[in-house]
């Protein structure tokens, strides 16, 4: 197994420690909570760098990264919507959105393991948005909070926005498979 795919691993692993930190009494939890979410946010930058960097691309990591991102932000949308945080209707698009692309790469690999989907660009940026809205929302906005500011507000619905975007995109560019399937 390449190192990325251990990192990808290692990702899907840590979510129910991020989970447990959420909700332990101690002050600062959703700081902690925000530290834990970076530092397994920024093993998705490394797995795929080192990926392509030692020509280790692989079909499991091409299928497993995108699902243990999928992971990772649907637990916390879920923490933080659960907590009021983040409007029900975001969350249920931004998951909605998860299972359909899940189920496009299915169709995709049900007949020919080799026709992986990888991630687009607007997935990256989708994923990426996602990910700043939920750090924002965990860390009460500091700094901008003392500026009245609520990024983590108009984040998330930057990314509910990416998120039907993106998924619109994948949706049209994949019609054929999906058609194909009848």
């Amino acid at each position: 197994m390449t190192t990325a795919n251990k990192l990808t691993i290692a990702r899907m692993i840590v979510i129910p420690i991020i989970i447990a930190v959420y909700y332990l009494p101690i002050p600062g939890a959703t700081y902690w909570t925000a530290a834990l979410f970076i530092l397994a946010s920024i093993t998705d930058l490394i797995d795929g760098k080192l990926a392509r960097a030692r020509n280790e691309v692989t079909t499991f990591g091409k299928f497993m990264d995108p699902i243990a991102d999928k992971l990772l932000v649907s637990a916390l949308l879920v923490l933080l919507t659960g907590s009021g945080q983040i409007h029900p209707v975001i969350t249920f698009v931004i998951i909605a959105r998860e299972f359909i692309v899940s189920g496009i790469r299915l169709l995709a690999v049900s007949g020919d393991s080799s026709n992986v989907i990888a991630a687009s660009w607007l997935g990256k940026i989708k994923t990426t948005v996602q990910i700043i809205a939920i750090i924002a929302i965990l860390i009460n906005d500091f700094p901008f909070s003392y500026l009245g500011i609520p990024v983590g507000q108009i984040a998330i619905w930057a990314a509910a926005f990416f998120t039907v975007w993106s998924g619109a995109d994948y949706f049209i560019k994949n019609w054929k498979l999906i058609g194909a399937s009848k």
